[in-house]
């Protein structure tokens, strides 16, 4: 199958799943179809639908490509063993938060994974239509124009720093050496969002604490095609196959130097 016609057949998908196991239950949710899987985290009966339907689409576009999907691996998480080899990474709703609570932003993302690194991905705006996609070697596109990542010209640069998954310590080592040098901004609680918002100019940094494949693949490769940078605090590329957290996405190779250096110079 070649490019063009991978991403129709994605995007396809994408609208069809979204149409028929997204919008249906946004604002409409009843409270027993929200589950909560762990302090701070849901699930909704769209979430379980959208892998479900997704996971189908994409064995008939690959058919016998390994499928690791966000709800599959927490059924069981020997699923995660087949992120070293070819797979589909799935999240059916990012910011399922959101989701639930009946307001933006959330999406659905999609990675094509092979030997660790992602070869492929698609972060998908349900409510807008709005898809981003990134090739490895090629580029990334915001339906289908090719765009260069943008900075916001801001000064100081403009951080989007979630907190969300780290030890009370760290937080308040980041909010006393780290947050003054910028100009803070709430995030998004969805990746699928998040990632756009460097590319796009509305965001220059970002520093995620937990690296989950399903969160960061996709939006990974989409910064680094884009010509901004995402990859480990220790400038190393992410893997979809390696559970260290720590992450750090921004629009521009020297902005993600100058947080690089800072967070390496953090007492501790």
């Amino acid at each position: 199958m070649s490019n063009r016609a991978l991403h129709e057949a994605v995007h396809n998908l994408l609208r069809t799943v979204s149409e028929k196991a997204v919008l249906p239950y946004y604002q409409r949710l009843a409270d027993h179809e929200i589950i909560a899987k762990a302090k701070d985290d849901v699930v909704t009966v769209a979430d379980r639908l959208s892998e479900e339907l997704l996971s189908e689409g994409l064995e008939k576009i690959a058919p016998g490509l390994a499928i690791v999907g966000e709800e599959g691996a927490y059924a069981d998480p020997a699923v995660m063993g087949r992120l070293s080899e070819a797979c589909w990474i799935i999240d059916p709703i990012d910011g399922t938060k959101n989701f639930a609570e009946g307001k933006p932003p959330f999406g659905i993302i999609l990675a094509m994974a092979e030997g660790g690194l992602a070869q492929a991905g698609w972060l998908y705006d349900p409510l807008t239509d709005r898809l981003c996609i990134a090739e490895r070697g090629n580029g990334a596109f915001v339906n289908g124009e090719k765009i260069a990542a943008q900075s916001s010209g801001a000064t100081p640069p403009v951080a989007a720093i979630s907190y969300l998954f780290s030890e009370p310590a760290r937080r308040d080592l980041m909010q006393t050496h780290i947050a003054p040098h910028y100009t803070m901004v709430e995030i998004p609680r969805c990746a699928a969002e998040q990632y756009p918002r460097l590319v796009l100019g509305d965001n220059d940094l970002s520093v995620f604490e937990r690296t989950l494949p399903w969160d960061h693949a996709a939006g990974d490769l989409f910064v680094n095609e884009a010509g901004g940078m995402s990859a480990r605090p220790d400038g190393s590329p992410y893997r979809v196959d390696d559970d260290r957290k720590g992450l750090i996405g921004a629009s521009r190779p020297d902005l993600w130097e100058d947080l690089a250096g800072r967070l390496a110079q953090l007492p501790g």
